[in-house]
């Protein structure tokens, strides 16, 4: 299928697949190297790049293409990728790399095996699902999803086309985190009964605008699914620099630290408390939405979650960021620093036959590439990014409902509550609907 034709036919919603996967035709490739492409190559996407350009020369893998709406962008990670590889890393037969405008263009380019997805927030789930349609291997960046039925057709996209995903919650590769939550799991704090989740706060503000928009930047399809806004560099992402960008204050785009940082901590909180693959049953917040200008996403916060066995999850503002668990015979604080426990001798745990060892990885992308060969479930697989996800979008609508909501986590729903169902989605605009 020629590439307009693809373009043409995906671009009414996402359908079904219009394309065999790619290692049908070329997987492993002739070189023998996993062929990725980066979609979205901004402040994380091009870190994100530059992590696989190390890791791929460890596990056989490398950059053939990037795409991004920001030409300057896009160029900028080509020859970034470039220049690593062929003067630092000695790759001078290296052909070069493929630059997209359209991530479309991209995922119907034969030669790529895999994807790294760091966009927006609210572009994850369409460009996850569409490549998983087309049976690419993916690494999407945290938070998973935008909306929670994104990521509940997200996790039926991948299962169904058997792709490998991870998701970018790399604090499941840190040996911190890991033992933490095997301290807490083979019982060494006692029964578990509470867990303190810290988070950073969102401060500054955005300028409304409306500015020109840049010829170097495609602004309609950078808003993509949300509605049609007025441009101003803080709605999008600075264009001299790439320091972190203003979409991350700004509700439509992204739910704030609740979804930032909390898609990183309430991941660990999850993974301690054996609830993976489930949540709580009820949640309460309170937030402040201060006037930022633009800015809107909330500052201060504090909520608190609850578990059918009883255990308390309660998350809020403040420093430094990480998970504190509390049982009936002492505590263990983690954070990306280090650990602290109650008793000094629990740091010098090690797990024994018959306890629980959970899964180990010492590199998120190294392991990400690893499982692509694999084929197997790497660290963070897409129903554990996708149940972490699904607590802070429904800790982020109780803040913005103000009231206490009852939760089913097995069909994941709100109790009794339309109006707080509702918000578990969004109204796309088209052509970007799911």
């Amino acid at each position: 299928m020629k590439r307009r034709d693809f373009i043409k036919t995906t671009a009414v919603g996402l359908v079904t697949p219009v394309l065999a996967p790619s290692r049908i035709f070329s997987h492993p490739a002739p070189s023998d190297y996993i062929q990725v492409g980066c979609i979205g190559v901004g402040r994380q996407g091009q870190a994100d790049m530059l992590e696989l350009l190390y890791r791929g020369l460890e596990a056989g893998a490398r950059v053939v293409a990037v795409c991004d709406v920001d030409r300057h962008r896009a160029e900028n990670a080509a020859w970034l990728a470039e220049k690593t590889y062929t003067r630092e890393l000695g790759l001078n037969r290296y052909q070069g790399i493929k630059i997209f405008h359209d991530f479309r263009e991209l995922l119907a380019f034969r030669e790529v095996d895999a994807v790294i997805i760091a966009t927006p927030d609210f572009w994850h789930g369409i460009n996850a699902i569409m490549a998983a349609q087309v049976g690419k291997d993916i690494y999407v960046e945290k938070p998973l999803t935008y909306s929670l039925v994104e990521g509940q057709k997200l996790v039926k996209a991948v299962r169904e086309k058997k792709v490998v995903l991870q998701v970018g919650s790399q604090q499941r590769s840190s040996i911190y985190f890991l033992k933490a939550c095997e301290i807490v799991r083979n019982g060494l704090i006692g029964q578990l009964q509470k867990i303190t989740v810290w988070l950073p706060e969102d401060s500054g503000h955005g300028d409304p605008g409306p500015m020109p928009v840049p010829p170097n930047l495609d602004y309609d399809f950078w808003l993509g699914p949300t509605p049609e806004a007025p441009y101003s560099e803080d709605r999008v992402h600075p264009q001299m620099s790439y320091d972190r960008p203003g979409w991350m204050q700004i509700e439509t785009y992204d739910r704030g630290m609740i979804a930032n940082w909390g898609a990183h901590m309430i991941d660990i909180a999850q993974w301690g408390n054996a609830s993976e693959l489930s949540g709580p049953v009820s949640i309460i917040a309170q937030a402040e939405f201060p006037e930022r200008g633009l800015f809107n996403v909330h500052t201060k916060f504090k909520a608190e979650a609850t578990y059918a066995d009883g255990t308390t999850m309660v998350m809020e503002t403040g420093e430094p960021a990480g998970v504190r668990f509390e049982g009936t015979e002492g505590w263990v604080f983690v954070r990306r620093e280090g650990l602290q426990a109650s008793r000094p001798e629990i740091l010098n745990y090690q797990v024994s036959s018959g306890q629980v060892k959970l899964y180990q990885s010492s590199n998120h992308m190294k392991n990400f590439l690893e499982c692509v060969r694999t084929r197997k479930d790497p660290a963070a697989p897409v129903e554990v990014g996708h149940r972490s996800n699904s607590i802070c979008i429904i800790t982020h609508i109780a803040m913005k409902l103000g009231r206490k909501l009852s939760w089913n986590p097995e069909k994941e729903q709100f109790i009794g509550d339309e109006q707080a169902n509702q918000m578990l989605d969004y109204p796309h605009r088209k052509p970007w609907t799911i």
